[in-house]
């Protein structure tokens, strides 16, 4: 054990400049500690720090004042980082305070063995560099993985569907890689890990000799090379899968990833501060962390990640938060069963496409079983102060907006499904088409996914023509424009608004393309994807609405971003002033392209019947 802390210490700064004898000694007064997410490694505000700690495996929070507001850490480490050396140092109570984000190891180092290192040339470089260069974010401890191929370590371990599970559990343990993939001949994937053995073999008493097949999850969720590492993360997070085989556009077989290969990804401080949001104790202890996720925001857009990565980790966190409000609202109402709902996320959220200035909108289908008019009032009475949680933790809950709380967005699964079905057939009436809009972007993270009925109305649209005409309308009725008839009014000119003007209506042809070519997918680019090469949406129009929607979240991430650093609210309404030359060029271009897509569509949906909307396009045709 000696040797592994020696070995490891060598390997980072300031022992790796320690001959062998002196890391040998300091290796030897070394202790190792663990520590569970979220807890507290250090307060060098309150205690005496005589000891050095460096982090051997995990991610460690670091607070440089004493008041530990809810603005992120000033610092994150990895493996190799080192923390407590000023206090130690100096014996002043000046900090900091570590925190475990997720799992962490650490060794402890005594300072009568440590200290002669800072007298050394090296250790007087290491606190050179610490005291001379601002750092928020250690980036150098964070790895920038773009795609899901760029985590992969080593060979897949596999299998066959005939092998018994004796046999697999063998291979497993032989590998030590916690899994075993198996392929299957229709092109697919299982996949049998040893956490599925524990519960479907062992503690069922199940046969250890039957075929794999019968106990492996099939078929496996798996992830194209070129997927952006942050889509499969939440994959993961989301599905509650342990292990994802990740196969070339061939679909060959090249690796496999599991949770532990993303703590090091630009998005596993996110990820960390979700384990955390899910583990809070109190409304209080909620909304400090609840307030985090804005920082986690800014550095992952300040690291030069895409929007999609950042918006993605936003929108995972507000689930985390949500999920976390209802599992401590709820129970404190013993005459509601938190069971008998199924909450759906509306709007950018749902899409995976939260910024800093989105609101949380919200739905509820309840069971059948809740009928009573004052049962359905207490419920909407909690989920009232479940969006009272949601203010506390910096998120935007509009009292007017779709809310889980109002009549309008909370009925049993059939009222669902009758209110659907009217407005399939009068989507004029009652705001239907608005409705229907916020529904199609409904994603559950509550109870049953599976138990609401609206999804499944609207899959019928395209047996209804004349809506679906109407959808189309309606959603290229929010042109792209750089000013409103509003703005020229009022002498308003220098200011855009980049949600109604450009962002809106790329949402709106992405939504009504998947559902002419029944795509299920909710993102705004995976849609675009979905009904690229289609009559109404040729694939180079596709592939510019997707890069358009990138650059305008970027430029609306950045203005927020700046906005946030300046102490204001985050808005989507921007001064065209306060942008870079460069960011006021990208968005006249990016809304020009819109409009050129949206007068296509215009003048194609004229000509072409409902059924030739979904039709391939035809060869030749220009887009």
């Amino acid at each position: 054990m000696t040797t592994s802390i020696a070995e490891f210490l060598a390997g980072y700064p300031p022992f790796d400049a320690l001959a062998d004898e002196k890391l040998a000694r300091i290796a030897e007064a070394s202790r190792i500690e663990d520590h569970e997410s979220g807890s507290t490694i250090m307060n060098g505000f309150v205690d005496q720090i005589e000891e050095l700690a460096v982090v051997v495996s995990g991610q460690v929070e670091l607070w440089n004042t004493p008041d530990h507001k809810p603005d992120g850490p000033d610092e994150i480490l990895g493996p190799g980082g080192v923390f407590g050396y000023s206090a130690m140092l100096t014996g002043s109570a000046i900090g900091p305070l570590a925190l475990a984000a997720g799992p962490v190891r650490v060794y402890r180092i005594p300072g009568h063995t440590v200290r002669p290192v800072f007298s050394s040339l090296a250790g007087a470089e290491f606190l050179a560099r610490k005291l001379t260069v601002a750092q928020r974010i250690d980036s150098s401890s964070i790895n920038s993985y773009g795609t899901v191929s760029e985590l992969l370590r080593t060979a897949p371990v596999v299998g066959s569907a005939d092998m018994t599970v004796q046999q697999a559990a063998q291979k497993i343990s032989e590998h030590h890689g916690g899994y075993i993939v198996i392929p299957v001949d229709d092109g697919r994937f299982g996949v049998l890990t040893d956490r599925d053995i524990r519960a479907r073999v062992v503690a069922t008493g199940s046969d250890l000799n039957q075929p794999v097949r019968d106990v492996m999850t099939f078929p496996a969720i798996t992830a194209v090379t070129t997927t952006p590492a942050s889509e499969v993360l939440v994959d993961i997070l989301e599905r509650g899968v342990t292990c994802v085989p990740v196969i070339d556009p061939r679909g060959t077989l090249c690796g496999v990833v599991v949770p532990e290969d993303f703590v090091n990804a630009p998005a596993g401080a996110g990820m960390s501060l979700r384990d955390q949001i899910a583990r809070a104790d109190s409304i209080d202890t909620l909304a400090d962390r609840g307030r985090r996720m804005r920082y986690v925001a800014a550095d992952l857009l300040r690291r030069g990640r895409p929007s999609f990565e950042v918006t993605a980790v936003l929108s995972v966190l507000t689930d985390a938060v949500v999920r976390r409000a209802l599992e401590i609202v709820l129970p404190s109402r013993p005459d509601l069963d938190p069971s008998a709902l199924t909450w759906l996320s509306l709007g950018s959220n749902a899409r995976r496409e939260s910024v800093l200035s989105s609101d949380v909108d919200s739905a509820v289908s309840f069971d059948e079983s809740v009928s009573d008019p004052e049962q359905i009032a207490a419920y909407r009475a909690a989920f009232a102060e479940v969006g009272e949680v949601l203010r506390q933790c910096g998120l935007g809950v509009d009292l007017n907006g779709a809310t889980a709380d109002m009549p309008l967005f909370s009925r049993t699964h059939s009222q669902w499904r009758a209110v659907a079905g009217q407005w399939l057939e009068s989507p004029l009436d009652n705001k239907g088409m608005i409705l229907a809009s916020l529904l199609l972007d409904g994603r559950p993270i509550w109870g049953d996914p599976g138990a609401t009925a609206v999804s499944e109305v609207f899959r019928e649209l395209r047996q209804h023509p004349g809506t679906m005409r109407l959808l189309l309308a309606e959603s290229l009725s929010y042109k792209a424009k750089l000013r409103s008839m509003r703005d020229v009014l009022s002498r308003r000119g220098g200011t855009f608004d980049i949600k109604s003007h450009a962002l809106i209506p790329v949402i709106n042809i992405a939504r009504w393309a998947a559902l002419s070519v029944q795509s299920p997918e909710v993102g705004t680019r995976g849609r675009l994807a979905a009904a690229a090469g289609s009559a109404m949406l040729s694939e180079d129009n596709a592939n510019t609405l997707v890069e358009v929607f990138e650059v305008l979240q970027k430029i609306r991430l950045t203005y927020q971003v700046a906005q946030l650093d300046h102490g204001e609210s985050a808005t989507d309404v921007l001064t065209m002033q306060r942008l870079s030359p460069l960011d006021r060029s990208l968005l006249g271009q990016a809304v020009r392209e819109v409009s050129a897509v949206q007068r296509r569509m215009d003048n194609m949906s004229h000509y072409m019947s409902v059924k030739q909307w979904s039709e391939p396009e035809v060869s030749g045709r220009q887009g």
